[in-house]
């Protein structure tokens, strides 16, 4: 016995290493973007040379920096929009519809995250030309809510799942449509999943590189901007400034988005009737 429990003590430690080494290569990287965005140099090197905001002061009245935002933000509001509409549909009849046809189609729903985004953004690019769009905003639109779509299904998906099912059995019985009992009862009971899908689905979209390589047009998106800077040494400080904001950011929509997913399938657990 003592012998199998200092065997276990020592797998733990093991274990334990491994799990700190991991997130200091998962991390570490990441957590040098904002050091080096204060740092008063042009040089992403050690030793530091002193503190400065400057470099954040410099992020103001570019025009190019928010052009490139402005195309973003509402590029990605439309396709987490979009995203999430489908989300909720394909997740919905997934669960309630009884048919082979629509658990074929979320599972055709979900695959895009299984497939490279070189291949995603060449398909995208060669269809867009074939139906006369061409690099467009629409088509980035359009390719983002493919991206976006497999987070928006799996979330939703998950929440319609945590709901009992007697609650719209019960609303059944009482006389309601198919479609008033999603709109009455189902979607409003998932509104904070429906949030925290919309949410990702920006994120995803906001971040989202390879896909825009392919198709944006002559209006860049923030990603595609930062690309085209990492080509000037005296522009590093000022991207690394403006990947600490974005960053930052991120961590707060993606924290909010999972507060609020979590706080549905709390209140599922808690209320199962």
């Amino acid at each position: 016995m003592r012998a199998e429990h200092a065997g276990t003590k020592r797998d733990g430690r093991w274990l334990g290493l491994y799990v700190l080494a991991y997130l200091v290569f998962l991390y570490l990287p990441v957590l040098l973007i904002p050091l080096f965005s204060f740092n008063d140099s042009i040089q992403a090197a050690f030793p530091l040379q002193g503190f400065t905001l400057q470099w954040y002061a410099t992020l103001y009245g570019n025009p190019a920096l928010s052009g490139a935002l402005a195309n973003s933000l509402a590029i990605g509001v439309v396709a987490a929009s979009g995203a999430t509409l489908c989300g909720i549909t394909v997740s919905y009849m997934d669960l309630y519809g009884r048919s082979p046809l629509a658990v074929t189609i979320s599972a055709i729903a979900r695959l895009p995250i299984l497939i490279p985004g070189v291949i995603v953004g060449i398909s995208l690019l060669i269809l867009v030309n074939l139906i006369g769009l061409g690099p467009s905003r629409i088509a980035i639109v359009l390719g983002h809510i493919l991206v976006a779509l497999p987070t928006t299904v799996v979330i939703m998906r998950s929440r319609f799942a945590a709901i009992p099912r007697t609650v719209r059995e019960a609303a059944l019985d009482l006389g309601a449509s198919d479609w008033t009992t999603f709109r009455r009862v189902m979607l409003p009971l998932s509104l904070p999943a429906v949030l925290s899908a919309f949410m990702l689905a920006f994120l995803i979209s906001f971040d989202e590189f390879i896909v825009v390589f392919f198709l944006a047009g002559t209006e860049p998106t923030l990603p595609l901007y930062i690309w085209s800077q990492l080509r000037f040494p005296r522009s590093l400080p000022t991207v690394m400034a403006l990947g600490t904001v974005i960053l930052a950011v991120s961590f707060i929509i993606a924290g909010t988005a999972e507060i609020l997913r979590h706080r549905g399938l709390g209140a599922a657990r808690r209320n199962p009737a």
